[in-house]
């Protein structure tokens, strides 16, 4: 993120309030506010994003003015004004903006009194190709439609019994043990990249909680996390690799990681600097969020229940986590099943030896 000259983040400065106290200020496109806390500081960085976020609304606003009722534009609009969108997480809200935006570029002028089933569809048919980025789009067309119906702006939802498409990838990919075991190598303990992988790995968490993650979250053995996207509390016990990379780390500092310029990580910040670290150890296959996967999977392969590798991955049903315990049960009963396999037929090449003799002992 861009410094200016003042030491704040870009848009803010230095201004001193009606009291004469010396406060940072955000301006920007006519949008102003004044921000509190410590610059760079976790609380004063969430300040600065709902900053511009009240940008992107205001601009909302103004195009309101412009929007024809009854387009899909208008209903856009509305919904961002709307206790349904503002009551979202602001990275949630920010995701589901991405989506709607780019889908506003092409249909937005249509009516949606003329939209069917059958429209839905077709828009999904050409996303096929990428049946995540179609299944993203449906799910929140559901969601926009359904605030259309309840502003009595249409009769009926047509994206409500559209199927999802059948992906039949894994989404990102999951770490191997040789893939870490070829990071650590790369990046030894001490540096940044170790402690990042160390944070995700034997966390569990999402690249935006690992970013927040400092020693006021240290409880004893243990750290306190409070998911971002979830709001779910969560008291994960320390590895013991991941306190051999936290004895380096100052504690005058607000998060474990850092950037060059001393700054704490914005999430999509850390998830571009992590992909050059694996880059660099020649993993362009790999990210952030496979390390979450990868941590799950070694859960699963100790024999750790759903329930267990819920309680770390705060993962909200057992279904999300189900198929890292399929996977691992797979191996481990096909590994018994071979075993007995064996056994089994040793066992009857010893109850039956080659060369017995006759009942009377004649050759």
């Amino acid at each position: 993120m861009l410094r200016t000259k003042s030491g704040l983040p870009k848009h803010c400065s230095w201004n001193f309030d009606q009291h004469g106290r010396r406060r940072a200020r955000f301006r920007k496109n006519g949008f102003s506010t004044y921000l509190t806390g410590i610059p760079w500081s976790e609380e004063f960085m969430r300040q600065y994003a709902a900053a511009l976020e009240g940008v992107k609304m205001q601009a909302s606003n103004i195009g309101a003015e412009r929007t024809k009722p009854g387009s899909f534009n208008a209903v856009c609009v509305s919904y961002y004004r709307s206790p349904e969108f503002r009551g979202l997480k602001p990275s949630t809200q920010a995701v589901r903006r991405n989506i709607i935006e780019r889908f506003r570029n092409e249909h937005g002028n249509d009516p949606l009194s003329g939209l069917r089933r059958a429209h839905i569809k077709a828009i999904l048919g050409a996303k096929a190709d990428t049946p995540e980025a179609a299944n993203n789009l449906l799910k929140v067309l559901r969601v926009l439609l359904a605030y259309a119906v309840d502003q009595e702006l249409i009769d009926s939802n047509p994206a409500a019994d559209v199927k999802r498409y059948r992906n039949h990838g894994d989404g990102f990919h999951t770490w191997s043990e040789d893939e870490i075991a070829q990071f650590q190598a790369r990046h030894p303990i001490g540096t940044r990249p170790r402690l990042a992988l160390d944070l995700l790995l034997y966390t569990a968490q999402r690249r935006g909680d690992v970013v927040r993650a400092g020693w006021q979250h240290v409880k004893g053995d243990e750290i306190a996390v409070r998911q971002e996207k979830t709001d779910t509390p969560l008291r994960i016990p320390m590895h013991p690799e991941l306190a051999r990379s936290l004895r380096s780390v100052p504690k005058a500092n607000l998060t474990f990681l850092m950037t060059e310029r001393g700054a704490p990580f914005t999430a999509a910040g850390f998830g571009n600097w992590f992909r050059d670290q694996c880059n660099l150890a020649g993993l362009s296959q790999c990210s952030a969020h496979g390390l979450r996967k990868a941590a799950a999977t070694r859960l699963a392969n100790a024999g750790c229940s759903s329930d267990q590798i819920r309680a770390i991955t705060g993962h909200r049903s057992l279904a999300e986590v189900a198929h890292y315990t399929r996977a691992a049960d797979q191996q481990r009963l096909a590994r018994q099943a071979m075993e007995m396999q064996i056994g089994a037929e040793r066992e009857q090449d010893l109850s039956s030896p080659p060369n017995r003799l006759d009942k009377t002992g004649s050759k």
